[in-house]
């Protein structure tokens, strides 16, 4: 049996030497190694933590249609989420519930 989730992945990618050295320089100024600095990306990316979403959708190749299409729809989102008194965690929880409740989905 598999023990997913426990499992470790490296996850590599390649960049310039001087951009990797300014990218060394910033972190130690901040105080962080390079793996909390990607790990703490990647949980905010996963956990969809707006900053770096607004961050992502501004960078990612997309028509300048649908970019205006996708942040119409979050603003309409966090609207509806404000009007109905829930707040993020909340609204993750019902999707949790929802998703036990109905795993086909």
């Amino acid at each position: 049996m598999i023990d997913y989730g426990n499992l470790t992945k490296r996850v590599v990618f390649t960049e310039t030497d001087h951009r990797h050295a300014k990218l060394l320089l910033r972190l130690q100024q901040d105080g962080l190694t390079q793996a909390a600095f990607f790990r703490h990306l990647i949980t905010g990316y996963i956990e969809n933590d707006e900053r770096i979403v607004e961050y992502i959708d501004d960078v990612k190749t997309q028509s300048k249609s649908r970019k205006a299409k996708t942040k119409k729809l979050r603003a309409q989102g966090k609207q509806l989420t404000a009007e109905c008194g829930f707040s993020e965690e909340q609204v993750h929880d019902l999707f949790d519930i929802i998703a036990q409740e109905h795993p086909d989905l």
